[in-house]
């Protein structure tokens, strides 16, 4: 009795879990159900809207002229956009860099401008004197105009345009105003310097310059702003490869001069390696004379490659613009010399500062040699000590009084 007892027990607890199980059961099927019809109600509606989604009839007024036969003739994107292919590209610019050159119709050509003066004739594109015949650019009627030489494709011309962009305004640094890279000849317009390169500067007014007493101090001062500009450089990862005394032009000596021609400069921050990626084929693409010797030991070129170039402008002004190792006709002698530790002898009459600073350019590994940062604190101290620091106006007081 005891044992059917509890069988019978068993069983009714076993049947009220079996009718909460299928009542959970059902209400979950019938849950499901309601929310796949609603599913497929809400997306019968989207199709029917999407079918019949109405048009508003377009009335037109009775002041209105009857529409033209060529209504329905709608030409393709290409004529209903004109422009040249850069503007065309324009939506293909990666915003990557922001310093990168916007794609655009130029507003100046070659016909726009009126080439007074020759400036000088570089490795890629020769720099003019020129006017402005409409209007102006930026303010400036008188520009200096670099036009590319043929050959010279538009990418080299955008990233020589990219770098002076990314280095924005300094005042020892070449300022860009506009350029034309959708058009041959490709052109840079940049602000004008009115006596051109410092090379031809020192060169015409040898005898002047050397009958100064102060050209010591002159050379320090013009030799602390190119020291400015390529700091500047260094501080936003840009390398010139291209320093020389010709590359450096010249607004009012010592106290304006500027550095020119990035055709060669190079951006580390879109590199991958700071190794030289250009070929070595010396004679045509990099200038032997100004390179140090591990580009040609380990075809390595760094900042202070640079530092190395500086050191070949300070001697270059010493020497009032004579090209360097002067006594090697081909490049084979160049490279070689260079590579075997020959240097530039340095003239009696420079100051004991800045041979020590030329010697410390040359030093060879390249890690001995000192950044910029450090040139300029040394060029900053000895143009401080060359100061003269005269209170004109009281000076004339006291002779007055003395009188």
């Amino acid at each position: 009795m005891a044992h059917d007892q509890s069988f019978t027990e068993l069983d009714s607890r076993h049947i009220v879990l079996i009718c909460v199980y299928t009542v959970t059961v059902f209400f979950m099927v019938v849950l499901g159900c309601l929310c796949l019809n609603k599913y497929r109600s809400m997306k019968k509606a989207i199709r029917e809207l999407r079918k019949k989604r109405p048009s508003v009839p377009q009335v037109p007024s009775q002041d209105s002229p009857p529409p033209s036969s060529n209504v329905l003739n709608i030409p393709e994107l290409p004529d209903r956009i004109p422009g040249s292919p850069l503007q065309r590209r324009q939506t293909k610019l990666s915003c990557r860099f922001p310093w990168k050159p916007p794609l655009q119709v130029p507003r100046f050509t070659k016909a726009d401008l009126n080439l007074i003066q020759l400036i000088k004739a570089g490795r890629e594109g020769v720099f003019y004197k020129a006017r402005i015949m409409r209007g102006t650019c930026r303010g400036h009627l008188l520009v200096t105009c670099k036009i590319g030489k043929e050959g010279i494709t538009s990418k080299q011309v955008e990233n020589e345009v990219s770098v002076m962009r990314k280095l924005a305004y300094h005042k020892n640094v070449m300022q860009l105003l506009d350029w034309n890279t959708a058009d041959e000849p490709y052109m840079l317009i940049m602000e004008f310097m009115s006596y051109g390169t410092l090379r031809s500067f020192v060169q015409k007014n040898k005898d002047e310059l050397i009958a100064d007493p102060e050209l010591q101090s002159q050379f320090t001062i013009a030799s602390y702003h190119i020291a400015l500009a390529m700091e500047h450089l260094r501080s936003k990862m840009v390398v010139h490869c291209d320093l020389a005394l010709r590359n450096i032009l010249v607004s009012r000596f010592p106290w304006e001069v500027k550095v020119a021609e990035f055709g060669l400069a190079r951006d580390l921050t879109r590199m991958r390696s700071r190794r030289s990626s250009r070929k070595k084929q010396h004679k045509e693409r990099v200038p032997l004379r100004w390179y140090p010797p591990e580009y040609f030991r380990n075809n390595y070129y760094s900042f202070k490659g640079d530092v190395w170039a500086f050191g070949i402008v300070l001697w270059e002004m010493q020497t009032f613009g004579t090209l360097p190792y002067p006594s090697l006709n081909t490049s084979e002698q160049v490279v070689y010399s260079i590579c075997a530790g020959c240097k530039n002898t340095v003239p009696n009459t420079c100051r004991p500062e800045i041979e020590q600073i030329t010697q410390d350019c040359w030093m060879d590994p390249y890690t001995n040699r000192p950044s910029f940062t450090d040139i300029v604190k040394i060029l900053e101290s000895v143009v401080e000590s060359d100061g003269d620091y005269v209170d004109v106006d009281n000076q004339r007081i006291m002779n007055a009084e003395e009188k």
